[in-house]
């Protein structure tokens, strides 16, 4: 089927996307832009998961104070290029992640880097809610990881909704931008720093 120039551009201008892959998408999905939008979202998906391999040498480090200067974030993103690492693409990803932790507070950046005794301690207490509640013993542990993913769209970045678009996590954002760029990109650490009433200070 034939698909518009102006849905091309309506679909690459709403997911950032080449408009080869755009063109491709389209036509798979029969011009349905929302249809469109998953298949794109799908590739990126793989491609982002074939990059995850990938060394990443280079990269740089963003910062953000938020304006009443109580609270400030540093975050390392490594890329595999010096060229990538300079791309305005990667450092507008990387103030947004910046901005993004400062206001949702990760404690990780994936559930991987969850210590073992956290996640033993979460999975506890949301079992014995459920158990009180009367969930029936056969779809328990369900309920339980269910529950638990919810735990980690709280703690871990990588799983959070995206503080510019809801609707997408962290995770969406920057295998979006491992694609735009062509090669893998880290989220490797970051830092929060929140100032420290009188009565939470050291002596």
């Amino acid at each position: 089927m034939g698909i518009s120039l102006d849905t091309v551009r309506k679909l690459r201008e709403e997911t950032l996307a080449g408009v080869l892959d755009c063109k491709k998408a389209l036509i798979e999905a029969k011009g349905n832009i929302p249809e469109a939008k998953k298949i794109l979202r799908r590739r990126g998906i793989k491609i982002a998961e074939k990059k995850s391999g990938e060394k990443t040498a280079q990269g740089v480090i963003a910062s953000y104070v938020h304006h009443d200067r109580k609270v400030g974030v540093l975050v390392e993103i490594h890329s595999q290029s010096d060229f990538v690492a300079r791309n305005t693409e990667l450092q507008s990803f990387a103030k947004d992640v910046a901005m993004h932790i400062a206001a949702f507070d990760p404690q990780w950046i994936s559930p991987e880097e969850i210590p073992i005794s956290v996640l033993k301690e979460e999975k506890d207490i949301l079992r014995d809610e459920a158990e009180k509640e009367g969930k029936p013993q056969h779809i328990l542990e369900k309920i339980v990881e269910g529950r638990l993913r919810k735990f980690h769209a709280r703690v871990c970045l990588l799983e959070q909704p995206f503080f510019r678009d809801d609707k997408k996590k962290v995770i969406d954002c920057l295998r979006e931008l491992i694609v735009k760029v062509g090669e893998n990109v880290k989220i490797d650490r970051f830092v929060r720093y929140k100032l420290r009433e009188d009565h939470e200070s050291t002596e």
